[in-house]
């Protein structure tokens, strides 16, 4: 993206925030937002900003034709899915799919070097959604379409999500009160959110791309699991930390985000995981995919195949590559092999828990390399790579600097559900609530600041999502 960070930060949010403060009446901000949502993609994508526009267009003109009582209705339905799936086909599969077939017979077809929409995945499936829940009869046929390209545009969740449902924010675009009420602990959550990014995951990422750009061959046991452990860490707090930015920039305009990530690294198996990981896309799935192929209502092979057709297509939703398929493959088997054992919820909790996180870093590490037989090279390391000779030890030694032990350490505490705990209990006492909000305040204003010097200094770097 050319928009820096600071830029960001600095120009365009706070001026945003200010016009739209002070503009009078919804239809004014509405008209304000709409062109800088679309201004903020055109910084990162000029050409595809046609392509977001088209999207838009099309779901909303089909939505204003489907009906589920019309035959026509239900034929516009499927157009506007194919239209969708189609869009994320050539945009993001056509290279995948033209490098598997010359693998597979051996031919040398050209790929085309489609460059990647920014955000392709998450506001093609907010368009999809919102299509098939008007025809549904679950939310409202929007006929203005400026308000839904709204919707699918509003910049602070448009490249990296948390997919939002447009029966959430329907009311919000035509009613919403912006004040500072809101908007106070709006800014705090982008704060915080913006530090889980350049305090923990930038930190994290320099360690895990060293680990995960090295040859196999010259990892140990130590190099691995700090590649490991590092982007586990990494990839949390990164999409976690954009979707508290996004969470925390609707709350300043007026819109409420439903939570995208709720501790996931607490979980104590890979269901409770996936209940608390990535929500809104989990969500996505279960409601137009899950659930229309039969659920759990069919039997348990069927269950069994609707599951794995599922997280085959989470996987594959994540990128173009079988590393990204096989990561929701294994999930889909962990969570048949968790619900076929009758003893596993009868395990002491501590060590549900040690296997859960076992298992999803081991899935990251599969996730985060270049090519499959790469994952399995790092993680035979993990659990195999007894060599402690000097050379060996010293990619790993090296990683271990004062940032990345404070990183690790904060992370390691951070993912951990302290905060709503502690805030439980204070709930109780009044006057030290208010102490505890004030000391939030205090904090953000720092880590706002700290995180500004960071950004000044360091090279832009990228929310992994952003290329989903």
């Amino acid at each position: 993206m050319v928009f820096s960070s600071l830029s960001f930060i600095c120009i365009f949010l706070p001026v945003v925030f200010f016009l739209h403060s002070v503009l009078p009446g919804i239809k004014a901000k509405n008209a304000l937002l709409i062109p800088a949502s679309i201004l903020f993609y055109a910084f990162g994508e000029p050409v595809y900003v046609i392509l977001i526009l088209i999207s838009s267009l099309v779901n909303y003109l089909l939505a204003l034709g489907v009906n589920k009582e019309k035959k026509s209705g239900k034929a516009l339905l499927v157009l506007a899915v194919v239209f969708n799936l189609a869009l994320l086909g050539v945009f993001k599969y056509t290279d995948m799919l033209l490098s598997t077939v010359n693998a597979l017979l051996h031919l040398h077809i050209p790929l085309p070097g489609i460059t990647l929409p920014i955000g392709i995945s998450f506001f093609t499936f907010q368009s999809m959604s919102y299509v098939i829940d008007v025809y549904r009869a679950e939310t409202p046929r929007q006929k203005n379409y400026g308000k839904l390209l709204l919707y699918i545009s509003f910049f602070p969740q448009l490249i990296a999500g948390p997919i939002v449902k447009y029966h959430d924010i329907c009311d919000a675009i035509d009613h919403r009160t912006v004040s500072w009420t809101n908007a106070a602990p709006g800014m705090r959550r982008f704060a915080f959110g913006l530090a889980k990014k350049v305090i923990i995951a930038n930190a994290m990422a320099a360690a895990a791309d060293t680990v995960f750009g090295t040859a196999t061959g010259e990892l140990n046991v130590l190099s691995a699991w700090i590649g490991a452990v590092s982007y586990m860490l990494q990839i949390y707090f990164d999409f976690s930390g954009y979707s508290d930015m996004a969470i925390g920039m609707g709350k300043m305009f007026g819109f409420t985000f439903k939570e995208n990530f709720d501790y996931p690294y607490a979980a104590d198996s890979i269901r409770t995981f996936w209940r608390r990981w990535h929500i809104s896309l989990s969500t996505w799935f279960r409601e137009y995919l899950y659930i229309p192929l039969g659920g759990n209502r069919k039997g348990k092979a069927r269950t069994i195949l609707n599951r794995m057709i599922v997280f085959f297509c989470t996987g594959l939703w994540h990128g173009a590559n079988w590393t990204f398929v096989v990561w929701g493959l294994f999930h889909g088997l962990l969570l048949t092999l968790e619900s076929s054992l009758p003893f596993f919820n009868k395990l002491p909790k501590m060590l549900r828990r040690l296997w859960t996180l076992l298992m999803v870093c081991l899935g990251f590490v599969i996730f985060r390399a270049d090519t499959l037989s790469a994952g399995l090279g790092v993680i035979g390391k993990m659990f195999a790579g007894f060599d402690f000779s000097a050379p060996a030890m010293q990619l790993g030694l090296s990683q271990l600097t004062p940032w990345f032990v404070f990183a690790l350490v904060l992370g390691a505490f951070a993912a951990q559900p302290w905060r709503p705990m502690l805030e439980r209990r204070l709930a109780e006492h009044k006057a030290h609530a208010r102490v505890w909000s004030l000391c939030g305040y205090a904090v953000s204003v720092l880590l706002l600041v700290l995180c500004l010097v960071r950004l000044s200094g360091d090279a832009y770097n990228p929310f992994i999502y952003f290329r989903f």
